[in-house]
């Protein structure tokens, strides 16, 4: 039997009277403990904690699958369509103001004192209202015929503001004609009086530079184009196709022309590819006139063709306008 010890009687605090009695170290009667387990004190949202750091974990783990698959299929960000971008409102038109001066000199540049009054009423489409001059410059006397034109350019001033350059031939001259065009509100008006402006320059051609020519390939080729360029003249297709590198398609002229001559071929020096231009002198059929057809025109025009040399004989790859200048062959 084991006494408890009797050196210290002294009295115990309140502290820890109030443990020994929520543990029950002592039971009422027999003396003997009455172990009670004890309960989770200051651990109520502990649970959260444990919660939270699951969720935590997860996100991490799926943001980690996310990436390393990113990597081995080589995923990229899709990007947001762009979104369309709007004609800013209050542009000039050029466009439509280019046409609209082409209609207008189609009456400006037509004079005849004969219609006079027919030309004033059709200009009167074009010009603002209470123009003071009907006929816009024009004195009533002599003439103007227009053969052709077109826009050579717009130059727009402002959101209302253009010049219209036309490029046209008048009564046989080729010249420039400034049309200032006035723009608002989805209408238009040629708002002062036109500028007759001078045709392009001639632009001076430099001479090409001498090139070493291959007389062997050139007589080989002056025996070989004719037949091709019959069959071009024709479109007779499978004469063509003879002449053909494989792979390559060329629509003839469908008869249009009849082949006259071959004039002369240019030929480089070169490998088993080479750029050459032929000549050749076409007849243009003539228009029939009293029961009689006129007798075709001569048209001598020079081609670029590329050809290449397949088992020693050679195939055309390609045929189209030359830069060569006029005369040159």
């Amino acid at each position: 039997m084991v006494r408890r010890s009797t050196v210290d009687r002294s009295p115990q605090s309140d502290v820890y009277a109030g443990d020994a009695a929520e543990t029950g170290d002592l039971a009422p009667g027999d003396g003997r403990k009455d172990r009670v387990a004890p309960g989770w004190r200051g651990a109520g949202g502990r649970w959260l904690v444990w919660v939270g750091r699951i969720l935590v974990w997860l996100v991490v783990l799926i943001v980690g699958y996310r990436g390393i698959t990113a990597i081995i299929f080589n995923e990229t960000p899709s990007k947001p369509a762009p979104a369309p971008t709007a004609t800013p409102v209050g542009s000039f038109p050029s466009a439509l103001a280019g046409a609209y001066a082409l209609q207008f000199g189609q009456v400006y540049l037509n004079a005849d004192p004969a219609t006079a009054s027919q030309r004033s009423s059709q200009l009167a489409a074009f010009l603002p209202s209470g123009t003071s001059d009907p006929q816009l410059g024009w004195n009533g006397t002599g003439s103007l015929q227009l053969q052709s034109e077109q826009v050579a350019n717009v130059a727009v001033q402002d959101a209302h503001h253009a010049l219209v350059t036309l490029l046209a031939r008048v009564n046989g001259n080729l010249m420039e004609l400034g049309v200032p065009v006035y723009y608002s509100g989805g209408a238009l008006a040629v708002s002062g009086e036109p500028a007759w402006l001078p045709a392009p320059p001639k632009a001076a051609v430099p001479t090409p530079s001498a090139t070493s020519s291959d007389s062997a390939t050139q007589s080989e080729l002056m025996s070989q184009l004719p037949a091709f360029f019959q069959a071009y003249a024709s479109g007779d297709q499978a004469t063509l196709d003879r002449f053909l590198a494989p792979g390559t398609t060329v629509a003839g002229l469908g008869g249009q022309l009849t082949y006259s001559s071959l004039s002369g071929v240019t030929v480089p020096t070169g490998g088993d590819t080479r750029h050459i231009v032929a000549t050749v002198v076409w007849n243009v059929p003539g228009q029939a006139s009293s029961g009689k057809a006129s007798p075709p025109a001569g048209l001598e025009m020079s081609y670029a063709l590329t050809i290449v040399k397949r088992s020693g004989t050679w195939y055309i790859s390609a045929i189209g306008p030359s830069l060569q200048p006029a005369g040159s062959s």
